[in-house]
């Protein structure tokens, strides 16, 4: 009983010591088998020391072998029994040393750390070994990689890896668990994939639980399972260094979800309290693949640089969208955080003039690249893949590089895969499956890789080396690299080749000395730091980054010393120079480079390379400055001319009613309303009545006095709706005039400058070509500047810094100075403003010694920095970039104009037709009243007409007598007419 005892200790104590440090010593396993060996020796030498046919220690031992799970244990304990009764002791020792070889050998692992000679050949005798692939989407692709993998695996390593490869839809979980729970139950010594997040964090937990390595190929902060990707953290990194480089001052970051959140909070760490200005947008807002609503607001914004995260999955559709929204032109830069940026179509982009940088894992230029895209089926030549659509993913690549890995550990720690069972939790579980993903996190790799070398801080990927490359007219091209180590390294176009005849010429290790004006922003101008900085590292500008760029390609030296504002002149009498000109003259200085204008003067005396800028003299002022507003500013909304035909319209309209009051019999009224027979009639348009009816229309309050006739309301029609339309587009334009700012300027063109306009006083620089060009210029306006400035030399200035803040501080001040300058100043100064057009046109060139034998070598190099856009980017920073963003930019508002008559014409030509269409059936219809009543009393109708057309025109006379004894129709029989019948006689009429 004691053995059987201790032979059931010897099964539990190695099993309870091996579930607790399981956790805390992943490589337990092997020490666990040695404990059992030496439980298997202990259980023996007990068996020697009682009886040996004891039924007890047979079943002891019986048990022993079973706990092991191994038949043959049994069958070497039945031949130790027999040779122990045959030899007795000496024998015993012998069959302890081969009981114990045979129980290690039947552990899973055959030792960690061993050589990798012994441990190959312990698992040549294990046979193949099985590995899963789940594959989600690029099922055809992903299972030609892994196969290929597998291959290249078993032929360098040696290796015995075989595939199980099975598909699944995108994002079904359930689907994937029964995938993954019938490659276990074969017996699989790891799983890969598959592409989705959601699925793989699902199978991930499974594999953890039955100690199986998962290898995943997405982008995750969180270290479960197996991973190759770079860290979200390492990705900030590399966006650092490139935005760094690149000098943004402020930029827009868009991300796709919440996943790419922590590179925004990494970025924000490393560029601490005195970053970039950063705004934050979500372009996938809505979730439903629809962004320009976001990309809109990108485009209304003032930022033109942007940074932008999201996965393969959804970024080329943005791409797409932004495009359509306009954003993808030559006024963006764009920094694209995604490593499949080489995969994506790119062809329609590539000609959009954007600049667009993204990153890549992997060169094409690799021959195991080049071994795997012929395996897909596509020529191996990079050329092909210029333009984006490079069939391999980064999830393939990283894929590959994991089988290799998985290999490499395979092959210094073998073990033989155990069927197991998703449902339960059983002991067929390897307890030491864990330690062969930390013995993969222990190992350093290099050869056989597509993404670079592998080694892991922790459970951080490390060791890779980031392509990063730009999006060109050519196609892709690789502008520089990044690693954690040495950052980000440019490695553009190499330095010209060109070999020149003369040896001599060569500018390799020579040293050049360049004169700078200090400061003169931005050509030169010294580093604001705190650190205190010597030679050539403490000036900084275009002037000292377009030297670095020549010394790059000629391959020279330089030292820059500051050579003082005065550029210099030469006096072709005197053969006598100054300023910077006599320096490089008497040999102390062999360049020059600044705003140096290029002129027929100075190259009589030195020589210029091309121009490596263009411009042209022109005027520096404030901007207009928003009028006082007159008093009449209410007349503002219609021209002179409209006031004038409103004016006349209105007499127009108020005599048309007065004339048609008088014609129309309708509108003589009974005074009296309770005399039924009334002895006199009043009419109500009289003049005043008249005016006073089209002065309330006009303003459109109406007025008591109601029109009855049909000609007198046809006129009223007319006027209402005249006065409808005028009353509108005055009520319009007086609110754009109230609302927009009209602004004025006291000159707006060299003219104006020349006449000194509103005591407008100028001034250039004292010395220079700005000057130079006035006193030498044919031109009648400019002999008339010239004067002033001569006669008035309180208005030159020493520099022009001095000349622009004497037009801020002055409104009556102007200074004449290169457009390129002025373009400077009024981005950083917001009240200050170029005035009309460029003067001349002349250029900016590096000076040098009259034939100096290596100025053909500058000018080749500049016109390769002028092709490759160099020069213009170089401008765009310096210009553009560093220290602007102080002024807003806003869209200049169209100017408030008053409305004329080619605006109203048509509204006045409806009143005049409606007016003497109305005046014509009046006097149709008074002469008809008049004819129908000279009827009815039977008298002269020429009688009629003339007393009738006398009352008309008797202007002052608003009352009808209706019995006269004057009139022609009281001498009439009928000349008792009624006054019924009276009115019946008008109402007919």
């Amino acid at each position: 009983m004691r053995l059987l005892a201790l032979s059931f200790l010897s099964k539990l104590f190695p099993e309870a010591l091996g579930n607790f440090h399981s956790k805390i010593f992943p490589n337990f396993g092997i020490l666990k088998a040695s404990i059992r060996s030496v439980s298997c020796v202990a259980a023996l030498l007990l068996s020697s020391s009682v009886r040996r046919n004891s039924e007890w220690t047979h079943l002891s031992v019986l048990y022993f072998c079973v706990d092991f799970k191994r038949t043959y244990t049994f069958f070497i304990y039945m031949i130790c029994t027999i040779t122990i009764k045959m030899f007795s002791k000496h024998i015993f020792t012998l069959f302890v040393i081969i009981f114990c070889r045979v129980s290690l050998h039947s552990a899973q692992y055959e030792g960690y750390g061993s050589s990798s000679s012994s441990s190959y050949d312990s698992f040549q005798n294990l046979g193949s070994v099985p590995i899963g692939l789940l594959t989600d989407q690029n099922t055809e692709q992903m299972n030609i990689v892994f196969d290929h993998a597998i291959d290249v695996a078993n032929q360098e390593v040696g290796t015995t890896l075989t595939s199980l490869k099975a598909e699944v839809n995108y994002g079904d979980a359930y689907q994937s668990y029964g995938r993954l729970c019938r490659m276990m139950e074969t017996g699989i010594a790891g799983v890969f994939g598959p592409s989705s997040r959601h699925t793989a964090v699902h199978l991930m937990s499974i594999c953890d639980a039955m100690d199986i390595p998962h290898i995943y190929s997405y982008m995750s902060e969180y270290a479960e399972g197996f991973n190759l990707h770079p860290h979200p953290t390492d990705l900030a990194k590399a966006l650092y260094s490139l935005i760094t480089e690149f000098n943004w001052t402020r930029f827009i970051f868009l991300y796709e979800s919440a996943d790419y959140l922590n590179i925004l909070n990494e970025l924000t760490t490393l560029f601490g309290m005195n970053g970039p200005v950063v705004t934050v947008l979500r372009y996938d807002m809505h979730l439903n693949g629809n962004y320009k609503q976001v990309l809109r607001r990108v485009r209304k914004s003032v930022d033109n640089r942007i940074v932008v995260v999201g996965s393969s999955e959804t970024m080329p559709e943005f791409l797409n969208q932004a495009q359509q929204v306009g954003i993808i032109n030559e006024d963006y830069k764009y920094i694209i955080g995604n490593l499949d940026f080489h995969s994506f179509e790119l062809e329609e982009y590539k000609y959009s003039e954007a600049n667009i940088t993204g990153l890549r894992l992997f060169s094409p230029e690799k021959m195991a690249v080049k071994e795997l895209l012929m395996k897909l089926g596509y020529p191996s030549d990079q050329d092909e893949f210029r333009n984006g659509s490079c069939p391999i993913t980064v999830e393939m690549a990283l894929t590959y590089d994991a089988v290799q890995l998985f290999a490499e550990t395979l092959k210094n720690l073998p073990f033989k895969p155990v069927p197991q069972n998703c449902s339960q939790r059983t002991e067929s579980v390897r307890d030491d499956g864990s330690s062969f993903k930390n013995y993969m996190r222990t190992l350093r790799l290099t050869d056989r890789l597509l993404t670079g070398p592998i080694f892991f801080e922790g459970n951080v990927r490390k060791g890779y080396h980031l392509d990063v490359i730009e999006l060109q007219p050519s196609g892709i091209v690789k502008v520089g690299t990044w690693d954690e180590q040495r950052e980000y390294r440019a490695q553009r176009l190499a330095a010209t080749t060109a070999q020149f005849d003369n040896i001599d010429n060569s500018l390799a290790n020579k040293t050049f000395i360049v004169l700078l004006s200090v400061p003169n922003k931005p050509y030169a101008q010294l580093v604001e730091t705190f650190k205190q900085l010597e030679g050539n590292s403490q000036y900084e500008g275009y002037g000292v980054d377009l030297i670095k760029e020549l010394a790059d390609k000629l391959g020279f030296n330089f030292t820059f010393v500051n050579g003082g504002n005065d550029y210099g002149s030469y006096n072709k009498t005197s053969n006598e120079s100054t300023g910077m000109l006599r320096e490089i003259m008497m040999g102390r200085a062999d360049l020059a480079i600044t705003d140096l204008t290029i002129t027929s003067e100075r190259e009589e005396a030195i020589d210029f390379t091309i121009p490596f800028m263009n411009l042209g003299i022109a005027i520096l002022y404030l901007k207009p400055q928003k009028a006082t507003p007159e008093l009449f500013t209410f007349m503002d909304p219609f021209s002179e001319e409209v006031w004038w035909f409103l004016g006349f319209s209105f007499l127009g309209v108020a005599l048309s009613f007065f004339i048609l009051g008088r014609l129309s019999p309708s509108e003589w009224d009974n005074p009296y309303p309770c005399i039924e027979e009334p002895e006199e009639l009043e009419n109500q348009f009289t003049i005043g009545n008249s005016i006073w009816f089209t002065t309330g229309a006009l303003l459109q309050q109406g007025s008591e006095i109601g029109p009855k006739a049909l000609s007198t309301r046809t006129v009223a029609t007319f006027w209402l709706f005249f006065t409808l339309i005028v009353v509108s587009s005055y009520t319009a334009n007086l609110a754009a005039f109230l609302t927009i700012e009209k602004p004025q300027s006291l000159i707006n063109s060299v003219d104006d400058l020349a006449d000194n306009k509103d005591g407008v006083v100028y001034g250039a620089k004292r010395t220079g070509s700005t000057r130079n060009f006035f006193l030498t210029s044919e031109d009648d306006r400019y002999k008339k500047m010239n004067q002033f400035m001569t006669e008035h030399p309180e208005h030159l200035t020493e520099d022009n810094q001095e000349g622009v803040l004497r037009v801020k501080t002055s409104t009556h001040y102007a200074f004449l100075m290169e457009s390129t300058s002025i373009e400077y100043n009024t981005k950083r100064e917001c009240n200050l403003k170029k005035i009309g057009d460029a003067l001349d046109e002349k250029g900016y060139g590096i000076a040098m010694r009259k034939n100096w034998p290596h100025r053909d070598k500058f000018n080749n190099a500049l016109l390769e920095l002028q092709e490759q856009g160099v020069l213009e980017k170089m401008k765009n920073k310096w210009w553009n970039e560093v220290g602007t963003g102080i002024c807003a930019t806003k869209e200049d508002t169209p100017d408030a104009t008053p409305l004329d008559m080619n605006n109203l014409e048509g509204v006045f030509f409806v009143l005049l037709v409606g007016s003497c269409c109305a005046l014509l059936y009046g006097i149709i219809s008074w002469v008809l009243f008049v004819m129908k009543k000279a009827h009815h009393y039977r008298v002269p109708l020429r009688e009629a007409l003339k007393e009738e057309f006398q009352f008309v025109i008797d202007f002052n006379n608003y009352v009808r007598v209706l019995k006269s004894s004057a009139s022609i129709y009281s001498r009439s029989r009928q000349s008792s007419m009624s006054v019924a019948s009276m009115a019946q006689d008008s109402a007919d009429t």
